[in-house]
């Protein structure tokens, strides 16, 4: 099964790593994250994959994490809260993000992502 590719195309990192899959040949679903936002059910899966906690997955220098002051709410809130948070936009989520079939990378990290794609 081809990696998802869960990205916003307007976000510099994540062209950045578009090219990045494109170079190495590396062929992924892609799914645009506004138009079609993770919904609380995948992003508890992928959080559990990732073995990473759930406050790496906030988009933490995106405008609504400041406006909303999510920085708070991120260390106090249930996990049950910050997954209805996160599913509410996309913008919210940080990205990109991989999901393999035994792995989920969030944001890009060369290293990381040679390591688990090639």
């Amino acid at each position: 099964m081809k990696p998802l590719f869960v990205q916003y195309p307007k976000c510099g990192t994540c062209r950045k790593a578009a090219q990045w899959l494109e170079a190495n040949g590396i062929d992924v679903t892609s799914r645009h994250i506004v138009e079609d936002n993770p919904q609380k059910e995948e992003l508890s899966k992928w959080i559990k994959k990732s073995g990473l906690p759930i406050n790496r997955f906030f988009n933490t220098s995106g405008m609504i994490y400041r406006e909303q002051n999510l920085k708070e709410k991120v260390k106090t809130a249930s996990e049950d809260e910050l997954l209805d948070i996160l599913s509410s936009n996309g913008m919210v989520v940080k990205r990109p993000i991989v999901v393999g079939d035994d792995f989920v990378l969030v944001g890009f990290n060369e290293k990381e992502w040679k390591e688990k794609l090639s």
